[in-house]
């Protein structure tokens, strides 16, 4: 027979409460990308977009980001962050968090507990 878990103490709560502020702040920061360098990169690429539309063929769209490689790294940065987040993500969701990391975020709680209310995570964290 399994015996019950114990109910999560204030300090195991407020490592699960950093840990999704930190989940937040990732795809916050992914947001951001999506809307400032995406736009610019889509306005660079515009004339090729509309040849494009006309006669599509990959070897259009390889030579049109070729042409504008500010571009293209600029959609690549966003592409690889985006993919970034949801590997961690769900390697968080599937296997737990890893050790190291679970023992950083103790840290930082402890951190944040330690400096008290000046701390600017401190009233998403400990309240």
């Amino acid at each position: 027979m399994e015996q019950p878990e114990a109910p999560p103490t204030d300090f195991t709560q407020q490592v699960q409460k950093l840990h999704q502020l930190t989940v937040y702040g990732r795809w916050l920061v992914v947001g951001c990308l999506w809307l400032i360098i995406t736009p610019l990169a889509l306005w660079d690429l515009r004339a090729e977009i509309v040849l494009w539309q006309q006669y599509f063929t990959w070897a259009a769209v390889r030579y049109g980001l070729i042409s504008h490689r500010l571009s293209a790294i600029g959609i690549s940065f966003c592409l690889g962050m985006t993919i970034a987040v949801l590997v961690w993500q769900s390697r968080n969701i599937l296997f737990g968090l890893p050790p190291d990391e679970k023992q950083r975020l103790e840290q930082q709680v402890f951190r944040i507990r330690q400096q008290g209310p000046s701390h600017p995570l401190w009233k998403w964290i400990c309240n």
